[in-house]
């Protein structure tokens, strides 16, 4: 399972956080982390947070901007997103990294005056 939730629309500037609910034999054995992809692109990684959540990996594209938290306990990894812009705009899927061949349901977020 991998049920990512927490998208929608927003003005630029806004922010939002992303969650994903995480199956146990995926979330406690794997790196995390979240992709997106937008119309026409390929899927590319955004952030990621190692498995004691100590260590961080971000895109060139979102550095300063969104922030990787992963919850252990409750099996979930979040995506804070701040100061979004119109090419934010995607859906946003959870996986491990590397990813496993199961994708789940994307969140769509859409950055938009």
């Amino acid at each position: 399972q991998l049920q990512a939730s927490g998208g929608g629309l927003v003005q630029p500037g806004g922010s939002l956080r992303l969650s994903c609910a995480a199956s146990e034999n995926i979330f406690k054995t794997k790196v995390m982390g979240w992709y997106r992809q937008a119309p026409g692109k390929q899927r590319e990684l955004v952030a990621s947070v190692s498995k004691d959540g100590t260590r961080n990996y971000y895109a060139d594209s979102v550095k300063g901007r969104f922030a990787i938290a992963r919850d252990n306990a409750e099996n979930t990894v979040y995506l804070r997103m701040y100061s979004l812009k119109s090419e934010d705009t995607a859906a946003y899927y959870c996986n491990a990294v590397p990813a496993v061949d199961y994708w789940g349901q994307g969140t769509q977020v859409t950055v938009s005056s």
